[in-house]
C-alpha cells in the first residue's frame, strides 16, 4: 500500500506548491488524500484571493479527475470527539478515516500531539514532507520539479526560479536541498 498523506487546504492553496504536491503524487511517491470540506474551503479561499470561478472550478475538477481515490468520505461522525482546533476537526477526522500516514499542514499548532497521538498520525509541515520525499525519491523529485518548471509557459520558469517561488511559498529547506541535489556533480 502506498504511503498516504492527507493534504490540508493551506497545502493546496498556493499554485506552485499545490502543483509540486500533485506532480509527486502523479509520480507515485505518495498517495494524496483530501475531503470535500477541504476542497470546498480551497474553492472559497481561491475565490477570495481573486481567482475567477471558472479557473477555480477547473483546478479542483482537475484534481478530482487526476486522483479519484483521494476523496475521503464518511468522517463527520468522528468530529465531535476530536480535541484539535475546532475549525480543523473536519481535517483531522478525514485524515483518520482515510488512514493517512501523515497530515500535511502549515497549521501545526492547530493539531497538538495530544489530539493526534492516539490515532498514530503524524502532523508535519509541507517543508518536512517534501524533504522526506526528496530523501526517499531524489531523482523522481528532481525530475518532477524539472517537468513542473518546463510546463510553465506564461511566463516561462526555470527550475531555479521555481525553487525560489517554492521558498516564498513556505518550503525553504526543501528548496535549498533540492537546489543542492540539482547542483551536485554526477558520481
Amino acid at each position: 500500500m502506498a504511503f498516504t498523506a492527507f493534504l490540508d487546504t493551506c497545502t493546496l492553496f498556493g499554485g506552485y506548491l499545490c502543483d509540486t504536491f500533485l506532480r509527486l503524487a502523479e509520480a507515485e511517491t505518495y498517495r494524496p488524500l483530501w475531503s470535500a470540506d477541504v476542497l470546498d474551503e480551497l474553492h472559497r479561499n481561491l475565490l477570495r484571493r481573486g481567482l475567477a470561478e471558472p479557473a477555480v472550478n477547473h483546478r479542483i475538477n482537475s484534481m478530482r479527475r487526476a486522483f479519484p481515490d483521494a476523496d475521503v468520505t464518511g468522517y463527520q461522525s468522528l468530529m465531535p470527539g476530536l480535541t484539535c482546533d475546532e475549525k480543523d476537526r473536519h481535517v483531522l477526522a478525514a485524515a483518520i478515516r482515510g488512514s493517512a500516514d501523515v497530515l500535511v499542514t502549515f497549521n501545526i499548532s492547530d493539531f497538538p500531539a495530544r489530539s493526534t497521538e492516539q490515532f498514530d498520525l503524524d502532523v508535519i509541515t509541507p517543508d518536512d514532507f517534501l524533504l522526506d520525499q526528496l530523501d526517499l525519491h531524489p531523482s523522481t523529485v528532481i525530475e518532477a520539479l524539472d517537468g513542473q518548471a518546463d510546463a510553465y509557459r506564461r511566463p516561462p520558469v526555470s527550475t531555479d526560479e521555481l525553487l525560489h517561488r517554492l521558498t516564498a511559498a513556505g518550503v525553504p529547506r526543501f528548496s535549498q536541498d533540492a537546489q543542492l541535489q540539482i547542483n551536485r556533480p554526477p558520481p
